[in-house]
């Protein structure tokens, strides 16, 4: 089973691109680390304010992958930095 999602989030409070960069940096090594599951950044590399993130994950079990795929976005919502704006996820 393989779970695609789309984030988009709106930083706020940030105010460069090496701000924005520093906490994605962050949130991504946090996503990689506990859940192994592949991220990056998607679109709006030249927006301080706004990303797109790509997470992917994959298993041989359906819930098992889908666990993976809430827990992740319960981190990015935990991210006081962001706010998840739209989220798009594909089960394939």
């Amino acid at each position: 089973m393989i779970i695609y999602a789309e984030v988009e989030c709106m930083m706020y409070d940030g105010h460069s691109l090496k701000q924005k960069r520093s906490v994605l940096k962050r949130l991504m090594a946090k996503l990689r680390n506990s859940f192994n599951v592949a991220v990056t950044e998607l679109d709006y590399h030249d927006l301080w304010q706004r990303t797109k993130i790509g997470i992917v994950t994959i298993s041989n079990d359906y819930v098992h992958s889908e666990k993976v795929m809430q827990e992740v976005m319960k981190v990015i919502d935990a991210y006081s930095e962001l706010e998840r704006t739209e989220t798009t996820i594909e089960r394939m």
